[in-house]
């Protein structure tokens, strides 16, 4: 029988757990857009209890959990401040400009993904100028997947908060991977979502639910995020058969699968260790770590590995596909290894010795 392979391209590979399988085949179910889909019902609910918000919002992904908040935040003409490598920017097909009308600023960001607090305050536009559009919301991406999904503080967070608030607009927190951040820094997911004033989070990454993400906030962004939802064809009927994997991902107990993401933390280090004794191995370079320093494996803190290889990039991805690793070529010439649900410490051995053979016949 030949070896299974180790697919570390990212953690939506994940699949359902048993417990989750079970939920979707016996979810009481409803008509979701007349809100008549208790599982459903019951998911938004906890999603809003657990980040301490008024409400939330299933969508099918974090592009759509994003784009209705944006939708929902920005006027048409308006714009927001991101830093320009973020998912919103780089990773969501324009939305903010084809479906919103929506520019964003671009703000480069720093080797711990955060932004300059004094750029941000300078990015402000002046609203009593009419050549300029009127700035509406700043969003962060937590954790910040360019710079090896580098989680950022509450103390950051709040600094940002302070800022926009000051100014009268939101803080939208794109957080994907949210609970590898709260895991990482040792937070619960009230306090570090507290500054936000909405924040999405996929369940379909980490957390291994195979479908949707959850937008959270108060009860009146919520219905513009409702209605922005349905304009997208994004009004869903008898849902609960995908919400209840989600409703067991944010479970407390044995089967949820927040508490176990320390484990993908744990195992991304031990790869990043092991990777890093490799002859051939180097830092993934662009604003994760200057390029041609030795890889350091410090940096890898929640389930992203970034890191170059000085050899051909092809042939190397291609060299660790024949020996049952999948990985993926990302930003700036580098690579990503995403550990999750399912890959073992053991597999990750695997993976550095399949590295080293690689790294030998593509010399």
């Amino acid at each position: 029988m030949p070896t299974p392979q180790i697919d570390l391209r990212s953690d939506t590979v994940t699949h359902p757990t048993d417990a989750m399988r079970a939920a979707m085949a016996t979810a009481p179910v409803g008509d979701d857009v007349f809100g008549d889909d208790p599982t459903v019902n019951a998911l938004e609910a906890r999603a809003a209890h657990l980040l301490g918000k008024e409400a939330g919002l299933f969508v099918t992904s974090g592009t759509m959990g994003n784009l209705v908040s944006l939708m929902a935040h920005l006027p048409r003409g308006h714009e927001a401040i991101a830093g320009a490598t973020t998912h919103t920017v780089m990773d969501e097909a324009g939305g903010h400009a084809v479906v919103v009308g929506a520019t964003i600023r671009n703000l480069a960001e720093r080797p711990d993904g955060t932004m300059d607090l004094d750029e941000i305050a300078d990015a402000w536009r002046d609203p009593q100028d009419l050549h300029e559009p009127i700035t509406g919301l700043i969003v962060l991406e937590n954790t910040h997947a360019h710079t090896g999904g580098r989680p950022l503080s509450l103390a950051y967070t709040e600094q940002v908060a302070k800022i926009a608030h000051d100014r009268g607009v939101p803080l939208h927190v794109d957080g994907a991977r949210f609970f590898n951040a709260t895991t990482a820094l040792g937070l619960t997911p009230r306090e570090l979502a507290a500054p936000a004033d909405t924040v999405t989070f996929c369940l379909s990454k980490g957390l291994s639910a195979p479908i949707g993400s959850l937008v959270v906030g108060d009860k009146a962004f919520i219905a513009r995020a409702r209605r922005a939802r349905k304009l997208l064809g994004g009004g869903m009927r008898q849902v609960g058969v995908l919400a209840a994997a989600g409703l067991v991902a944010l479970s407390d107990g044995p089967d949820g699968t927040i508490s176990r993401l320390a484990d993908d933390h744990a195992n991304a280090r031990l790869l990043a260790e092991g990777l890093a004794r490799l002859d051939g191995v180097r830092s993934p370079g662009g604003i994760a770590q200057p390029e041609g320093e030795l890889l350091d494996p410090t940096r890898a803190v929640t389930n992203f590995v970034l890191f170059r290889v000085t050899r051909d990039r092809s042939a190397f991805l291609a060299a660790m596909e024949a020996r049952g690793v999948l990985l993926v070529p990302y930003a700036h010439g580098s690579i990503r290894a995403v550990t999750h649900l399912g890959v073992t410490p053991a597999e990750v051995e695997r993976v550095v010795a399949a590295a080293a053979e690689s790294l030998r016949v593509t010399a």
